[in-house]
Order: C-alpha cells, then sequence, then structure tokens
C-alpha cells in the first residue's frame, strides 16, 4: 500500500531524547486526526520501543536510534525503532511478559507487552551484534 506521509528521524541512544521521539511522533500522526486515547496509547508504545534501545541495544557504548513513521490513505500508521546494537538472542523469549536480560535492575520486562497491548500488531526483528527493529502498527477510528 502507497504511504500518503512519512517522516525519518535519527537521534543519539540517550533517555533525554526519549521524550523527544515521542513528542515527533504525536505531531506526525496529528494529521490522521486520531482521539487522544488513540495518540496517548501510540506514545506509549514508542515510548517503550525508544526506551528499549536506549536501555538495552548498546549497553556501554554510543550509538544511534532510528524512528520512521508511514501514515496510510486507511487511517493507518506504521512506526519503526531501528538501532544497530548488540540485537536480541531469543526474540520470541524477550517477548514473554516479565523477560528481562538486566535481571535485579529497575527492568520491568514489561515493554513489549505493553506495546503489544496498545498497538494492532508489533513485530520484532532481531540479529545478535547487528541490531533489532520493532515496528509497531495502529490503526485510527473514522469518527466521521
Amino acid at each position: 500500500m502507497k504511504t500518503s506521509n512519512s517522516m525519518k528521524l535519527v537521534f543519539p541512544a540517550r533517555s533525554v531524547n526519549e521524550g523527544f521521539a515521542r513528542a515527533a511522533v504525536s505531531a506526525f500522526v496529528s494529521s490522521l486526526d486520531p482521539t487522544v486515547e488513540e495518540l496517548v496509547d501510540l506514545r506509549t508504545a514508542v515510548s517503550e520501543a525508544v526506551t528499549n534501545c536506549i536501555v538495552h541495544a548498546y549497553r556501554d557504548r554510543d550509538g544511534d536510534v532510528c524512528v520512521t513513521c508511514r501514515a496510510y490513505p486507511e487511517r493507518r500508521v506504521t512506526v519503526t525503532v531501528k538501532d544497530r546494537g548488540c540485537g536480541i538472542e531469543d526474540v520470541h523469549k524477550a517477548m514473554e511478559p516479565l523477560f528481562t536480560s538486566m535481571p535485579g535492575g529497575e527492568r520491568s520486562g514489561l515493554g513489549f507487552t505493553v506495546m503489544e497491548n496498545f498497538c494492532d500488531r508489533v513485530k520484532v526483528r532481531s540479529v545478535p551484534g547487528k541490531g533489532t527493529c520493532v515496528t509497531l502498527e495502529k490503526r485510527f477510528k473514522d469518527l466521521r
């Protein structure tokens, strides 16, 4: 399906940029006139995906996060959050509720669960040593 609009941004994987990513995606999807609830859901999912990159992907080194948004005529949006970090050994396991690769820390292991609950579809591709790509899909209701 052909996109009606798209945008891409790249920023350093630093916690200070999580809010920026969330705000940029919100501004982008505002043209689709989502409900407040739909917008909050997508913002929350984007926040989780970006935070996963910041916390897990690069660990002790610098790196970038790339966020790409695509809007489609049928009021559907995809948001892809990509890094070139350490990757995920077992994506299926990582997507289980309460799983964390950082036990004993502040991580709850609910990031992917939150994303799945707030989006219509979540797709995760990862190659250990090469990085991870999370694609969030959300369809907005037609209120007309």
